[in-house]
């Protein structure tokens, strides 16, 4: 994807953290555009398509967490949350209601891009065929997964993450190695951000129908495609 055919909307209370984020983002020539509050984020989300969506949580009135789960009931885009609390717990609920990465402030312009890049590359439709397990269909085109007639609402994150599994099923892939790959090698967390990655989509699949667990976990290594029941 172009650069000049990204377009990312900054949402945040704060004129002058707007302004802030602008300014670093514009080096890269992206297309950007504002909200300064929950519900005109959501009004901006609704009339334009955006490559991925900067949310601040603590903002008055419908907040960040609102926000977010609101445009993951209908939408795969990718969402950068910002904290000014620099709380795991915190950072774990964004993550489990469908946020795609975090960043605490303060943070400096390459901190930013780096995260920014990471989500929109991982993001970049894929163009292979189709995948099929015992129950579940996943299409990379268009980025949907489905458990018989259920589409299963993935992140980003998370649907990258699984189709690490379904394209090499025979494979166990270390935490190392899936952050690497899914988060890249700017990525500045922990590995137990694969370990909730790894829940979210269990879950999801288990409240979608599936009869069984479509990722093993291999004691003391990592994690593998489980694709039979």
């Amino acid at each position: 994807m172009k650069s000049e055919e990204i377009s990312i909307l900054i949402v945040d209370d704060e004129w002058n953290m707007r302004n802030l984020i602008k300014a670093y983002l514009q080096s890269e020539n992206w297309k950007i555009s504002e909200a300064e509050s929950g519900n005109q984020a959501l009004q901006r989300f609704q009339q334009e398509p955006f490559d991925l969506i900067i949310l601040d949580i603590m903002m008055p009135g419908l907040n960040g967490w609102e926000v977010c789960k609101m445009i993951r009931e209908k939408s795969h885009v990718p969402i950068l949350l910002l904290t000014a609390i620099n709380e795991t717990k915190d950072k774990v609920y964004g993550l489990n209601i469908g946020a795609d990465d975090y960043l605490t402030k303060p943070f400096d312009q390459e901190e930013l891009i780096a995260r920014v890049k990471a989500l929109i590359r991982r993001s970049s439709v894929s163009k292979e065929t189709r995948f099929t397990l015992p129950e579940i269909e996943i299409n990379p085109l268009s980025r949907e997964v489905r458990v018989g007639e259920k589409p299963v609402m993935l992140t980003a994150k998370e649907f990258d993450l699984f189709c690490i599994f379904v394209k090499k099923p025979n494979q166990v892939f270390s935490r190392e190695v899936l952050l690497e790959q899914v988060w890249g090698a700017e990525f500045y967390g922990d590995d137990r951000t694969v370990d909730q990655h790894i829940k979210n989509i269990r879950e999801k699949m288990k409240k979608a129908g599936c009869t069984y667990n479509p990722i093993q976990t291999v004691w003391g290594v990592g994690y593998k495609l489980h694709a039979q029941k």
